[in-house]
């Protein structure tokens, strides 16, 4: 079996003394969209957050073998990983075109490939991106991510407020991004979740509850209802 692009062991994390991680175990396979889903404010951001060493945290953190857990966070991302981080935060009084450039760590950044999943940003590139649309900013943090050769992408909630038809295209933004590096997904969207992750993590109170495979856990209503406290349209009906 080929061995995992990141393995977690007991991760615990703290911000300003309080404890938002509490003991995290799981593995990321070396290909794929693995989910990590749980209700509102049970530590799935602050897991991520965590792995990227910007939250205190102790545990054992491998990236394809090697130990990441004690980098300050510009050395793991130099190891190659991508993030997505929540709510976009992108810089607002720049361009789109500055906002890319400055995110810019290869030597040899894949703008085409930015520029064909993303031709809109082409387009506007000369535009503040302070003056986008919720969806339009969600791309140029994907693209920010993706101009790098990633061996990992950290990805947060990227759907979270977008209309339909751009959850749509940012879902098909991410099975594009899939198919260049395995991707670590925080995500509400089980229609989503179904569409692009293979695996699931499901934490609840800062502890991992279940892992196993998506489309398993997505074919189980009771389950689902019983560790997102969601009710599917089949357990509805």
């Amino acid at each position: 079996m080929t061995e995992p692009i990141l393995r977690v062991t007991n991760l615990r994390a703290t911000v300003a003394g309080q404890q938002v991680v509490e003991d995290v175990t799981f593995d990321v396979p070396a290909t794929g969209v693995t989910a990590v889903l749980g209700r509102n404010g049970v530590g799935k951001t602050s897991t991520l957050k965590a792995l990227l060493g910007l939250y205190a945290r102790t545990g054992e953190v491998t990236l394809a073998g090697e130990r990441i857990d004690r980098l300050s966070t510009d050395r793991i991302v130099r190891r190659g990983v991508g993030y997505v981080p929540e709510d976009r935060e992108v810089f607002a009084g720049l361009t789109v075109a500055e906002n890319l450039r400055l995110a810019e760590r290869d030597a040899a950044p894949r703008r085409e490939l930015v520029a064909d999943l993303f031709p809109d940003l082409v387009k506007r590139s000369a535009q503040r991106a302070g003056t986008l649309s919720g969806g339009q900013q969600q791309m140029v943090s994907l693209a920010r991510a993706l101009l790098n050769d990633n061996r990992l992408l950290l990805v947060d909630e990227p759907t979270k407020g977008l209309a339909p038809k751009i959850v749509g295209e940012v879902a098909t933004a991410l099975a594009e991004a899939a198919a260049t590096a395995p991707v670590l997904l925080v995500e509400q969207n089980l229609e989503v979740i179904e569409r692009l992750a293979t695996t699931v993590v499901v934490i609840d109170a800062g502890r991992v509850v279940h892992t196993g495979d998506a489309a398993e856990l997505l074919d189980d209503p009771d389950r689902i209802q019983r560790l997102l406290g969601v009710h599917t349209s089949e357990n509805a009906a």
